[in-house]
């Protein structure tokens, strides 16, 4: 069954600890770290991070966005990030980083940007415990939703049976089912859930029942 990780990049930041109340069903907060040069944006810290880990009963997960991810991943390891997720785009040295990740206590898991191949990852996959893929360029919520990363979903999970798949960006009820399909194991959503005016628990069960009744 493919878990909903809502992305709180595009809630509520005056009224966060509502929000994460209000979106009831969700299993992973998803937080998206960006420090303003890996991407143009720049989000939150650590204090953030540790303030929704002690808030919620479900992992929190952190995708590092960032140059020089490794000088971050002991931080938001104390801050009780369940899950660091590094790009493999941002560092030479992609097996070191990994396992300084496991030697925190995480899972370690690496996103792919649109434009990345597989073949990034190939030679570290012993390493993973998740594989995100990327179904928008990085760095900004809102944005639609890139339908050519099908086929590199469907080709991680052959490459990757063991890992967990993840998808993010442009995803929401119109299309969870196909990337579930497609081999996706973990759909993060931001503006299909936290979206202005609406109920964030009835987003993710919107989510839910459209993988369910299209299968």
């Amino acid at each position: 069954m493919a878990l909903i990780a809502p992305s709180i990049l595009t809630a509520d930041f005056l009224h966060l600890g509502d929000e994460l109340v209000r979106a009831r069903g969700a299993d992973v907060w998803h937080l998206d770290i960006m420090d303003g040069h890996f991407v143009p944006n720049l989000t939150f810290g650590p204090p953030l991070c540790a303030a929704v880990a002690k808030a919620s009963t479900v992992p929190v997960e952190c995708h590092l966005m960032v140059d020089r991810p490794q000088d971050l991943l002991a931080r938001y390891a104390e801050a009780g990030a369940r899950r660091l997720v590094v790009h493999a785009e941002s560092t030479p040295h992609l097996h070191r980083l990994l396992a300084q990740v496991h030697d925190l206590g995480c899972e370690a898991g690496v996103a792919l940007n649109p434009g990345t191949p597989l073949a990034a990852i190939e030679e570290v996959k012993d390493q993973l415990d998740l594989l995100l893929i990327m179904t928008v360029d990085p760095g900004f919520g809102g944005q639609s939703f890139l339908r050519g990363q099908i086929g590199k979903i469907e080709r991680a999970r052959q490459l990757l049976p063991g890992v967990l798949i993840e998808v993010d960006g442009g995803i929401g009820p119109q299309n969870a089912a196909e990337l579930v399909r497609a081999g996706a194991d973990i759909l993060v959503a931001g503006s299909a859930v936290f979206a202005p005016g609406a109920d964030p628990a009835l987003r993710i069960e919107e989510i839910r029942r459209a993988v369910h009744e299209t299968r």
